[in-house]
């Protein structure tokens, strides 16, 4: 597929159309940066003060964070919270129309509340705003207005106010909604830092992303054990071991003592190396060409910790013990891959 000359026009459109539409795209994308460069100065004295109590608010909330908000400010509600969530703090959406016909019953006294309405006036949020403060939960707003009802009876309002819309018409929401989705994110991140969140707790709420693969996925997940295992004692012909590999179909063999610890390894890369230098392999044993002193790793590790070991010693084979250096498993870079952990 070609890409198109950046000069090029669009053969849907005439080139005037095509002009304006890239203009208009220039201008909304300006538009939408200066309202964020705004509400990022506008974060200093009293209204930086507002933003730091609304934080303090939601990290010691001992119940869950409610966001709600209705039309274009419902979808960024949706997403603040699903941040929320996915960051370390519980929360959850409630649609406000519906919270008026009993989905009211999810928010309880030890709740935080956070409303959002550009105008501070939207009709279905004022409805239901006295039984949230009935009940006793901390109600935190979202408007682009300081006079509005919403503002006036919250326990603490950030203003999202934005000089224009990056509508033509100046009534489509567009930089109002993109300046509420900034200052969500940037209370998520303020929660995120102050909870010690990392990426293992990410990991925990994200296990069907790679992030989660990556950080969750053990070694004992993912190995190969019992039967498929292969093992030979030093005694062993060099042809034995050779046998013991092909079966296996691991590429390479352990070699284990009375106990079954790991003495020595030898691969398929070792066979062809020697190849090169022995003609008749009638009177080796594998202890005369096994590598002694394996690598090995424990089964509860981290899987992502044995891709960093073959990466390391430039290997594809690990070989996996117990606490007391049984051999109890073993692990291909492809079973890594397998598992997409890498």
């Amino acid at each position: 597929m070609s890409v198109p000359h950046q000069n090029s026009v669009s053969p849907l459109l005439s080139i005037e159309r095509a002009q304006r539409a890239l203009q208009l795209g220039r201008e909304t994308l300006q538009i939408e940066a200066d309202a964020l460069l705004t509400l990022q100065e506008r974060l200093t004295g009293e209204v930086g003060s507002r933003f730091s109590l609304a934080v303090g608010l939601l990290l010691n909330c001992t119940g869950r964070v409610v966001v709600s908000g209705i039309g274009k400010s419902g979808h960024i509600a949706r997403k603040i919270a699903a941040t929320f969530a996915s960051t370390g703090t519980p929360a959850l959406f409630v649609h406000p129309a519906e919270a008026a016909h009993g989905d009211l019953g999810m928010v309880a006294a030890d709740d935080v509340f956070l409303a959002i309405s550009n105008s501070g006036e939207t009709s279905e949020l004022m409805a239901i705003v006295p039984t949230i403060k009935r009940m006793g939960a901390t109600l935190i707003s979202m408007t682009g207005n300081d006079a509005s009802t919403l503002a006036q009876l919250a326990t603490v309002h950030l203003n999202v106010a934005v000089d224009k819309e990056a509508c033509p018409l100046n009534l489509a929401p567009t930089a109002s909604t993109t300046a509420a989705l900034a200052l969500g994110d940037a209370l998520a991140v303020a929660l995120l830092d102050l909870r010690g969140f990392r990426e293992k707790d990410f990991a925990r709420s994200h296990p069907g992303g790679a992030l989660g693969r990556r950080l969750l996925t053990l070694v004992r997940d993912v190995m190969r054990s019992g039967d498929a295992v292969p093992a030979v004692t030093p005694e062993a012909s060099l042809s034995a071991a050779l046998v013991e590999i092909t079966r296996k179909g691991i590429a390479m063999t352990a070699i284990v003592d009375e106990r079954f610890h790991p003495v020595g390894v030898f691969t398929d890369g070792d066979l062809r190396r020697l190849i090169e230098h022995v003609q008749d392999f009638t009177k080796l044993s594998i202890a005369d060409v096994m590598h002694p002193n394996p690598r090995s790793i424990g089964a509860d590790q981290l899987a992502v910790d044995a891709v960093q070991m073959m990466e390391e010693f430039r290997i594809n084979q690990l070989l996996v013990t117990d606490a007391d250096g049984v051999l109890i498993g073993a692990l291909h870079i492809h079973d890594l891959t397998r598992a997409k952990v890498i």
